[in-house]
C-alpha cells in the first residue's frame, strides 16, 4: 500500500455552498421565504430554523458569542438583525434579512464510488438561506466522516458536489460523478437515489427545455421547490446560476499534516481528481502561483515541525480547504478551535462572498434579459422596459446599501481570507460592471425622458403660437357681431359645435405637423437664413416623410 493510502484523515468535513436563482412570482421579488413558510405549514420537510438568539439569554453559548464579535457592526446587523426592542424603531436596521430553513429528515448520505466501495457519511445539517428582496437562495449542505484514507477524501471532494453529469464514459457511466448517491433517514433507510447514469433522460430534458436536468437526489432534496425548466408545479421555482460543480469548503484533520507534500496540497487546494501525482500536468511556475495566490500560510511552517505551525488554509474561489493536526486541541475543538471557526465564522465569510457573486450575476442576467425584450418601435414594450429597469435600479440600490461589504471583519485572519475570496471570485470587478450597466440604463431612461419632454414642449409651443393668432383674431372680432342670445337653445348648440369641431381638428392637424412647423418657425427666427430656404422649410410642412425616417 502506498504512502497516500497509509495517510488517514481523522476527521473530515465538507460543506457545499450552492447558490440558485429564484424566479419572481406574483408577490414580487425577494418574498420566496414567505411561500416556503406556507409550504412548511402544509407539511414540507423544510422548516424555519430558529436563530441562536431564540434561546434563553443564560443558555447563549460561547461559540455563538465568538462568531458574533468576529464581524463588524454593519455585518452583524445583516447576519443577525437587531434586538426585538429595536425592531419597530424606524431609525434602526430591524430584523435580519436572512431567512433560514432546515431539513432534518435526511440524516446521512450513502456514496458508492467508481471502484465499488460504499461509505455512509453522517450529515450535520442541510439549510436553505433566503435573502429579503433578492431572488437568490443558497443551499448549505454539511457532511462529515472519520478515519478515511486521504485519496477517498479527495475523491469525495472531487465527485460529490455535482448537480448533474457533464459527460458519460464509454460504458455510459457518468464521468466525474459518484457511481451512486442515496439519502438516508434516521434509521439508515434510503429515501432517494441518484440517477447519474440515466443518460437518455438527461439528453431528452436538455433537448426539450434547453437547460440541464438536475440529478434526481438533488431534485428530491430541494422539494417542494421545483426547477424552473420543468412541467412540475411548486411554490418556488429555481434555476442554475453558476457552474454545475457546487462551491465547497473542506476540513481535513490528520495525525501528521507535515507528511503532505507540495503535490498533495496542490491537488487538495484545486479539488483535483486523486491519482498518480507523477502524472499531474503542472509546472513549477503554476505551483509557485498556487502558493502565492491560493495559500494562507500564516499558521503553516513545515520546517519547524511544530504543532502550532501545522495549519494550512487554501482558497481558489471554488473551494476553501483547511488542513491541520488532529491531536492539536486548538485545531480539532468543535466549539472554540479551528473546527468551530470553520463551521461558523469561516462558513459565513464564504456564504457572504458567494451570495455577492450570485446576486451580481442575477442583476447582470436580468438587465440582459430586459434589453433582449425591448422593442423601441413598440410603445408598450418601451413602457414595460422602463418600469422593469426602474425596478431593477431600486433593487440594486438596496443591495448596495444593505448587502454589499468590502470589509467584514477587523480580525486579521477573517479579513485576509475574505479578501482572498473576493479576489478569486472576482466580485469587485463584477460589481463595477453591473453598477456601470445599471447607471447606463438609468442614464438612457433620463435622456429618453428629457428627449420626450423637449419634443412635447416644441409641439406645445407650435400649437400655442398658432393658437395665439386665432385667439387674437377672434378676440378682435368678438364684439357681438352675431346676436345669438335670442336664438333657441338648440341653435346655439349647433353654432357652438360648428366652431368647436373645426377648432379641434385644426389643433390636432397642427400637432401632426408640429415638427415641420417648428423647423419653419426656427428658420423664420434666424435672420441669417435666406427667404428661399424659409420657403423650402414652409413647403416641407406638408411634405410626407419617408417610412425610414419614421422608423428612425
Amino acid at each position: 500500500m502506498d504512502r497516500e493510502n497509509d495517510l488517514l484523515v481523522r476527521h473530515f468535513r465538507q460543506i457545499l455552498i450552492w447558490p440558485l436563482q429564484l424566479m419572481p412570482g406574483d408577490d414580487g421579488v425577494g418574498r420566496h421565504w414567505e411561500r416556503m413558510l406556507e409550504a412548511a405549514r402544509n407539511g414540507s420537510p423544510w422548516q424555519r430554523r430558529p436563530t441562536e438568539f431564540d434561546c434563553d439569554a443564560v443558555e447563549f453559548q460561547e461559540r455563538h458569542y465568538r462568531e458574533f464579535v468576529t464581524f463588524l457592526p454593519y455585518v452583524q446587523r445583516f447576519l443577525y438583525g437587531e434586538g426585538d426592542s429595536e425592531v419597530d424603531n424606524a431609525a434602526t436596521y430591524g430584523r435580519s434579512p436572512i431567512h433560514v430553513f432546515r431539513r432534518s429528515d435526511i440524516q446521512g448520505t450513502r456514496v458508492t464510488f467508481k471502484d465499488g466501495e460504499t461509505i455512509d457519511f453522517p450529515i450535520a445539517h442541510i439549510d436553505l438561506y433566503f435573502f429579503f428582496d433578492i431572488d437568490i437562495v443558497i443551499l448549505a449542505f454539511e457532511m462529515k466522516g472519520d478515519d478515511l484514507p486521504l485519496q477517498r477524501v479527495q475523491d469525495t471532494m472531487f465527485r460529490f458536489g455535482r448537480a448533474f453529469p457533464a459527460q458519460w464514459d464509454e460504458d455510459e457511466e457518468s464521468a466525474n460523478c459518484p457511481r451512486r448517491v442515496a439519502w438516508l433517514d434516521a434509521v439508515g433507510r434510503e429515501i432517494a437515489v441518484s440517477d447519474y447514469d440515466d443518460r437518455v433522460v438527461y439528453l431528452a430534458h436538455l433537448g426539450q427545455f434547453r437547460s440541464p436536468r438536475l440529478a434526481s437526489h438533488w431534485d428530491f432534496l430541494l422539494a417542494p421547490m421545483v426547477p424552473h425548466h420543468s412541467d412540475v408545479a411548486g411554490p418556488v421555482r429555481y434555476r442554475q446560476i453558476e457552474y454545475h460543480r457546487m462551491p465547497l469548503m473542506a476540513y481535513l484533520s490528520l495525525d501528521d499534516p507535515f507528511q503532505l507534500d507540495d503535490d498533495d496540497f496542490y491537488q487538495l487546494g484545486n479539488i483535483a481528481r486523486p491519482g498518480d501525482k507523477d502524472s499531474v500536468p503542472h509546472s513549477s511556475r503554476l505551483f509557485l502561483e498556487f502558493l502565492r495566490e491560493c495559500c494562507f500560510d500564516r499558521f503553516w511552517s513545515p520546517d519547524r515541525k511544530q504543532a502550532g505551525a501545522s495549519t494550512r488554509m487554501m482558497c481558489n474561489g471554488h473551494a476553501f480547504v483547511m488542513v491541520g493536526m488532529h491531536s492539536r486541541k486548538h485545531f480539532s475543538d468543535a466549539n472554540t478551535g479551528a473546527l468551530g471557526q470553520f463551521r461558523h465564522q469561516l462558513f459565513l465569510l464564504t456564504l457572504i462572498a458567494h451570495f455577492h457573486k450570485a446576486a451580481l450575476l442575477l442583476f447582470s442576467d436580468r438587465v440582459a434579459a430586459l434589453l433582449s425584450r425591448l422593442n423601441i418601435r413598440d410603445p408598450l414594450s418601451v413602457r414595460t422596459f422602463k418600469r422593469d429597469i426602474r425596478l431593477q435600479l431600486e433593487v440594486f440600490l438596496r443591495f448596495r446599501q444593505r448587502y454589499w461589504f468590502r470589509e467584514v471583519s477587523n480580525q486579521m485572519v477573517a479579513d485576509q481570507l475574505y479578501s482572498m475570496l473576493r479576489k478569486h471570485l472576482g466580485t469587485e470587478a463584477l460589481f463595477d460592471e453591473v453598477q456601470a450597466s445599471v447607471q447606463n440604463m438609468n442614464q438612457y431612461l433620463e435622456n429618453d425622458d428629457l428627449r420626450r419632454q423637449a419634443d412635447t414642449v416644441v409641439r406645445l409651443t407650435v400649437v400655442t403660437i398658432l393658437g395665439m393668432v386665432g385667439t387674437t383674431v377672434t378676440g378682435f372680432l368678438g364684439m357681438n357681431i352675431f346676436d345669438l342670445a335670442a336664438q333657441p337653445f338648440w341653435h346655439r348648440i349647433g353654432y357652438f359645435m360648428a366652431a368647436l369641431v373645426p377648432t379641434v381638428l385644426l389643433t390636432f392637424y397642427t400637432l401632426m405637423r408640429s415638427r415641420g412647423l417648428s423647423e419653419f418657425l426656427d428658420s423664420m427666427a434666424d435672420e441669417r437664413v435666406p427667404w428661399k430656404t424659409r420657403l423650402i422649410a414652409f413647403r416641407k410642412i406638408w411634405k410626407k416623410k419617408p417610412a425610414t425616417s419614421k422608423a428612425a
